[in-house]
């Protein structure tokens, strides 16, 4: 009884930690929008770490970004610390003045997103590719927009509503 207390009491305190809101104060008079941002080369620079704040992968990240006036496309060229490789490519729909949906392979569905000032929020379901196959997870995406040529990116990843770990990656536009 006492362990099962124990592993309860651990996951309500694991849920409590806390993420951002598109309703938290605007820091800056900076607008992020998408497609000027990643229009063109942009590169990145990431790490995963565990829910124990442990470091698991490094990697970096090339991305062309193309813009026609209403889908935005990246194809991102992911080098991971230990020579691995993946490609993604997104495919992002402007659905409104602040909105977008997207898809690339393994998204389950539809992410959504949306951006608030100097901020974007970005939510979605992915098989995602792990060492030994995919994973199914979900990702609760934050973007700041630091300078004009530099995005903060910390994306938080769980399953079955258990947070795994953060994605933390800088975006420095070329």
């Amino acid at each position: 009884m006492k362990t099962i207390l124990t592993a309860v009491l651990l996951l309500v305190l694991a849920g409590c930690s806390g993420t951002p809101s598109l309703n938290d104060d605007v820091l800056t008079g900076r607008t992020l929008n998408l497609e000027e941002f990643f229009e063109g080369r942009t590169v990145a620079y990431g790490q995963f770490q565990d829910r124990f704040g442990t470091v698991q992968r490094r990697f970096e990240v090339d991305i062309e970004g193309t813009w026609d006036g209403q889908t935005l496309r990246l194809v991102e060229h992911f080098v991971y610390d230990d020579g691995e490789t993946e490609q993604r490519i997104w495919t992002l729909r402007k659905t409104g003045e602040d909105r977008w949906v997207g898809t690339a392979p393994g998204v389950i569905g539809t992410a959504e997103g949306q951006e608030r000032g100097d901020t974007f929020n970005w939510k979605y379901r992915i098989d995602l590719p792990v060492r030994k196959g995919t994973m199914r997870v979900d990702f609760d995406d934050w973007m700041w927009l630091m300078s004009d040529d530099r995005l903060l990116n910390r994306a938080y990843v769980s399953r079955f509503g258990v947070r795994l770990g953060e994605a933390i990656i800088s975006f420095e536009k070329r």
